[in-house]
């Protein structure tokens, strides 16, 4: 894995987690909304606007410089529209970054020829 690649997927892990908990917290300001006088949704959309603005446009990049098979990209953006899913993301991300540096030390060591 390159630098270019690995610097993607960390921006996309980066950004996973606050879109998913600002997509929580924006759950929990539309039910204070209908339930009280309480009414952040307008501050709390906006920061989850641009959070899953940022994680879109992040994946897109992601998609196009780790070659994810359409399976694969299709999974991480399903996972950004769930109220829970930047949590999932951001640990299958961390673990493909995990593989990908121990693939490349056994390449840069010889013991493997891929």
């Amino acid at each position: 894995m390159d630098i270019k690649t690995a610097s993607a997927l960390r921006r996309l892990r980066l950004v996973s987690t606050p879109e998913a908990v600002s997509f929580l917290l924006l759950l929990v300001c539309s039910v204070l909304k209908r339930t009280t006088d309480f009414n952040a949704v307008p501050v709390m959309g906006a920061i989850h606007g641009i959070l899953f603005v940022l994680y879109v446009i992040f994946w897109a990049d992601a998609w196009n410089r780790a070659k994810w098979s359409l399976g694969t990209a299709a999974l991480y953006f399903i996972l950004s529209v769930l109220p829970t899913g930047g949590f999932f993301a951001d640990r299958r991300l961390r673990r493909e970054a995990e593989s990908a540096v121990i693939a490349s030390r056994a390449r840069k060591e010889g013991i493997v020829n891929a």
